[in-house]
């Protein structure tokens, strides 16, 4: 794997991530603990496992990022949000992470509590105000973590030079191909992903959208405005009228009405996740078209529909697809 985007683990397909959350009781663990193992069938680049506001599910994401790590060959991705943090926490909090062996990160803004003005400098919102901040933070500690040690140099004999100092795999941030909530327009995105790409982002992983040319023609005002860094569109196979009207609420972004009612009026369970599951497969064949650097799937926690899903665009593992 490279700092620069995800790698595939099989040759010949897109590479493939995950999005997992922390499990709310025992039960949940060990229904999770399962879908971890058939995720890591699917070789995925990386899992990510989110964080709660205020690092709310620290230990519960701790616990599934060490699972990861100790059951698996799938490179675990820390969730991390900064909204309401001191630099200190921050700085605590990654430390923790990186003692545990997560190299990988995903940094995000995180939303204000609720009735805060986010654009209120005395709303305390914390220290760490934007994603960029803590891109930079995480990247800060690492280089506090590993001193510059020496290397030799080739040719000079008895020479010595200092030596690179390791980074974290990945520092991946949030993409908006429908906007943020909180923009004034889509230009204000990309103005803020290229800031944090300057921070130091390597690699960037879009927000919900559901039509494909949502994701292409950001990408491409993207490219124009200077990104470089991989954006990886997120896409998630929603198979229940309640969490699509759930994900409308947190997101902001209309679902397309074939969706929204076609699960509507759906009375059978099995039916409703078939139309969802043969959704997000169109969506994800149409976003293929367009080569992207990959493909990052959130999970809400179910490996059934995902690897459905990779399975009828054709880039699941075939070991995979045979044990389904």
């Amino acid at each position: 794997m490279t700092a620069q985007g995800p790698d595939s683990h099989t040759a010949g397909r897109p590479p493939v991530s995950f999005e997992l959350f922390p499990p709310r009781s025992d039960a949940a663990a060990l229904a999770l603990g399962r879908t971890i193992d058939r995720l890591a069938e699917a070789r995925p680049a990386f899992i990510s496992v989110t964080f709660g506001a205020g690092g709310s599910t620290r230990d519960r994401s701790l616990t599934v990022l060490r699972y990861l790590l100790e059951h698996t060959d799938v490179e675990p991705m820390a969730h991390l949000t900064c909204v309401g943090s001191t630099h200190e926490e921050a700085n605590r909090l990654v430390r923790e992470f990186l003692d545990a062996g997560i190299t990988s990160f995903l940094a995000l803004r995180g939303d204000p509590p609720v009735g805060v003005d986010p654009h209120d400098p005395d709303a305390g919102l914390g220290e760490l105000r934007t994603a960029a901040e803590l891109v930079q933070l995480i990247h800060r500690v690492q280089q506090e973590r590993e001193p510059f040690g020496t290397a030799t140099m080739s040719g000079v004999p008895g020479a010595s030079r200092i030596a690179d100092r390791p980074r974290p795999e990945r520092v991946a941030v949030a993409a908006f191909p429908t906007g943020h909530p909180r923009s004034r327009n889509l230009s204000q995105d990309i103005d803020a992903l290229l800031a944090k790409e300057v921070a130091g982002a390597n690699l960037a992983i879009t927000q919900l959208f559901w039509h494909a040319e949502h994701y292409l023609d950001f990408v491409e005002r993207a490219r124009a405005a200077g990104v470089t860094i991989p954006i990886l569109p997120g896409i998630m196979p929603v198979t229940s009228p309640a969490r699509l009207a759930r994900l409308t609420e947190l997101t902001g972004v209309v679902p397309p009405s074939e969706l929204e009612i076609g699960l509507e009026v759906e009375p059978d369970l099995e039916a409703q996740t078939e139309l969802g599951v043969a959704f997000a497969a169109r969506l994800v064949s149409d976003v293929l078209a367009g080569s992207p650097p990959g493909v990052h799937l959130y999970t809400f926690n179910r490996h059934e529909a995902v690897l459905d899903v990779l399975e009828r665009v054709g880039i699941t593992d075939e070991r995979t697809a045979s044990e389904r």
